[in-house]
């Protein structure tokens, strides 16, 4: 029977942009109810405002993402796009700079000129690919998916403290939106932490505290131009 390790690199395209996407869109949105909360307006005003933002946001994650993967994945293009004109201007050059790779891995000259040759007989860009330029499928760029996962990610973290917003009692917004979202995120980070192998436990807390700090700015903005 083979057995099939599963490794966590695999998934560090999908899962940053699910993290990334979940952690702004709970911190940016919890930090916009509690500094529009506090500087004393009214509730529609600041459900109003926690929409917005959360549209926004969203918005904006999924354009940033999407332009910064396509600038990533037109770097790869060019690469492979050169590799392979060298390839058929001097293929040869190319086996011995591949067996050259594989030398400095460890083997010796001529076992790595026969993996080489028979590597490159079978897909010699894809060897190129994987061993020169360190490209695989498994952390190829992809834009669109990485534009809808942070988009997605996003409207989901952001919902929760609008709901906190609509369940919280009107003088107990900024507590209870502050304390609702700092527990999902301490959640959030101790899961990803998990998932990518790491200290759950600092995961966690390195979240909350840097959440905890955003949010308290934030009242101190609201605090400051509460003219009330």
């Amino acid at each position: 029977m083979t057995r099939r390790e599963q490794h966590r690199s695999t998934r560090t395209g999908w899962l940053r942009a699910a993290v990334l996407g979940a952690n702004d869109g709970i911190v940016s949105t919890a930090s916009l109810i509690i500094g529009v909360a506090a500087a004393n307006v009214a509730r529609g005003d600041i459900v109003i405002a926690a929409v917005a933002g959360l549209v926004a946001g969203a918005m904006s994650m999924a354009a940033g993402e999407y332009v910064s993967v396509s600038s990533q994945a037109d770097a790869e293009r060019a690469d492979l796009e050169l590799e392979r004109r060298e390839h058929s201007e001097d293929f040869e050059f190319e086996r011995r700079e591949l067996a050259a790779i594989y030398v400095g891995r460890g083997l010796d000259p001529a076992l790595a000129y026969q993996v080489a040759s028979q590597l490159m007989a079978h897909d010699p860009l894809g060897a190129h690919a994987r061993d020169e330029l360190g490209l695989s499928a498994a952390r190829r760029a992809r834009p669109l998916q990485a534009a809808a996962t942070s988009a997605v990610a996003f409207s989901l973290g952001g919902s929760l403290p609008v709901l906190a917003l609509l369940l919280a009692p009107p003088r107990g917004i900024v507590p209870v939106v502050g304390t609702a979202s700092l527990v999902v995120l301490g959640l959030l980070g101790a899961t990803a932490a998990w998932v990518g192998g790491a200290r759950v436990l600092l995961g966690g807390v390195r979240v909350m505290v840097c959440s905890a700090l955003a949010m308290a700015l934030a009242a101190a903005v609201g605090v400051a131009f509460d003219i009330a």
